[in-house]
């Protein structure tokens, strides 16, 4: 029965693929109050039904491998029978620490199976970072590759550790686990509501929180991104994301499954933009979903050298500019559709498949979702936070945050707050202004970051930027820029002279960027810049100081400025 409705919403959805106000007006989530999407799916549907011998996940270059629907509910079915021996429980949090290897899949759907809650993990955390998840996410029991092991070993010494790859002194053998047998009984029924998957967030502005979500909300929710992603029956989709963080689930697990596609992984030892072109190419990829700094780099190549199968281009994470956008689509003749969510959601809005498309907005709510925009006070506006009405609650947003101490803290009042600050339309677009503690005023204007980092990015000299407020004596703050350059431009007075000049052109006066500093860019793990610090380093600057390397638009003449 629950996977009747379940399959009833995502039919629909696939049915109105090109229909966005046919989706918006009929779909509803489906109200399930059991359900274990690995057993209710991922088995009663995909393997037992017309995907089961197709392939579910394929795996190229280092570790390649390819198994079908049928194949992961076996293997899956018997790991989770032997993570029974070893103690682990409903409830019980797992910390997965893998690369792109199908032990992954198979440990994530093994634990739904078993009601484990799963902590993934990224592996280029450290051990104190990792001593941090132990504490706070309570861990009893850890799936990690071989090579990873050390830096356990002042971890929970009671924890189950099991090792993916080599054996490892102290450590189960994974190859072990899947020597179980290969039919599998739940201890009873899940609620929908129960835990699955507790998220630690990248931290831009401070200590990870730790998003709570359940056998609802991703498994249910992901609807949202399925259609968002354009995603159908059959697709090879290609995600370009890093096993750890919440967009990995999205597009490298859920998605692609609730439409029935493949899963396909391009394994790199370095990440090489012509080898990703080449695999793309060679083995039909149909759709294809990256974070904005990948699109970056694709774009230094020569795209058209490329004949590829694509028919769907996608980017999240983070806003992506309009001038990448534009040389995909003079290269290719598609449009990276934009979309935006959280780690505490799914897919909010998006440009659908069929949508008109308007360069540098973030698209429309996904169906599912009612959005406001608030000002601090409450007050609607225009532009302001978006807000998540939760009368009723959409399936797609968390249960909530789990304390330092344990304990979950759900969420209450009238919406939910993301902490992103947008503008909408007449016709119901929304637009990313920029984070709500990144916008910042000069001279008594409101300034957004990511506007005037979408202007820099125009320029051939320019890879990456971060804007910032630099404290100024006349204007309160003006913004500065830092800059990573793209290849081959040099870090110099020239460089940027020519930067300011563009900006100067096609910003209004009190947005010009006032200051100028090239630099590596400071990130988290995940990869989003932390813009946090460097407005610390700004705050921190003696008044009327500067950095060794920074050029102000005051240490060129008018005339220099002025010049074509």
């Amino acid at each position: 029965m629950a996977a009747g409705s379940y399959k009833a919403a995502r039919d629909l959805l696939l049915a109105a693929r090109t229909d966005y106000e046919r989706a918006w007006r009929e779909f509803r989530w489906p109200a399930l109050e059991r359900f274990n999407w690995a057993l209710d799916w991922f088995d009663a549907e995909l393997a037992a039904g017309e995907s089961a011998h197709r392939p579910a996940l394929r795996i190229v270059g280092p570790g390649a491998q390819t198994f079908s629907f049928v194949a992961l509910s076996e293997r899956s079915n018997r790991l989770a029978n032997g993570l029974r021996t070893l103690g682990v429980r409903r409830r019980d949090p797992i910390l997965l620490m893998l690369g792109n290897v199908a032990a992954l899949w198979e440990t994530v759907l093994a634990a739904m199976k078993l009601g484990a809650v799963v902590i993934p993990a990224t592996t280029l955390l450290t051990p104190g970072d990792l001593a941090d998840r132990f504490e706070r996410g309570g861990v009893r029991h850890v799936v990690a590759a071989a090579g990873e092991a050390g830096k356990f070993a002042s971890l929970a010494p009671g924890a189950t550790r099991i090792a993916v790859g080599e054996t490892v002194a102290g450590w189960h053998r994974y190859e072990d686990l899947l020597q179980a047998p290969p039919e599998f009984a739940p201890d009873g029924p899940t609620s929908a509501d129960d835990p699955m998957l507790l998220y630690f967030t990248s931290g831009t502005t401070a200590k990870p929180k730790l998003v709570l979500h359940s056998h609802r909300s991703y498994p249910l929710g992901h609807l949202s991104t399925m259609y968002g992603l354009g995603l159908r029956p059959g697709d090879l989709h290609l995600n370009v994301s890093s096993p750890g963080w919440a967009k990995h689930a999205w597009s490298c697990f859920f998605a692609p499954w609730i439409a029935e596609a493949t899963i396909f992984i391009v394994n790199q030892p370095r990440f090489n933009a012509r080898g990703l072109l080449d695999a793309i190419a060679e083995h039909h990829v149909t759709s294809l979903c990256a974070p904005p700094t990948i699109w970056r780099l694709l774009v230094q190549e020569d795209l058209k050298g490329w004949k590829t199968a694509l028919r769907e281009l996608a980017s999240a994470g983070e806003p992506l500019n309009p001038e990448v956008i534009e040389r995909i689509k003079a290269a290719w003749g598609l449009t990276i559709r934009d979309f935006y969510g959280q780690t505490e959601t799914t897919a909010l809005l998006g440009n659908s498949p069929g949508q008109k498309i308007k360069f540098g907005s973030m698209g429309r709510p996904m169906p599912g979702y009612r959005l406001r925009l608030l000002e601090p006070n409450g007050e609607e506006a225009e532009e302001g936070e978006i807000c998540i009405v939760l009368d009723p609650k959409p399936a797609g947003l968390m249960q909530g945050y789990r304390g330092d101490d344990g304990k979950d803290v759900p969420l209450g009042g009238d919406v939910y707050r993301t902490g992103d600050v947008a503008s909408r339309d007449d016709d119901g677009y929304f637009t990313y202004v920029g984070r709500a503690d990144d916008i910042f005023k000069a001279s008594d204007y409101r300034v957004s970051p990511f506007e005037l980092e979408s202007l820099l990015i125009e320029h051939a000299a320019v890879a990456e930027a971060a804007v910032v407020p630099a404290p100024d004596p006349v204007r309160t703050a003006v913004p500065k820029a830092y800059v990573t350059l793209a290849s081959d431009w040099p870090a110099n007075r020239a460089t940027a002279l020519s930067i300011f000049r563009h900006v100067r052109g096609r910003a209004a006066p009190y947005k010009r960027i006032r200051r100028l500093e090239f630099a590596e860019l400071p990130k988290t793990i995940s990869g989003k810049i932390r813009r946090v610090e460097l407005r610390k380093s700004e705050e921190a600057r003696a008044p009327g100081g500067r950095s060794p390397g920074e050029y102000r638009e005051d240490d060129f003449s008018p005339a220099e400025l002025a010049a074509d």
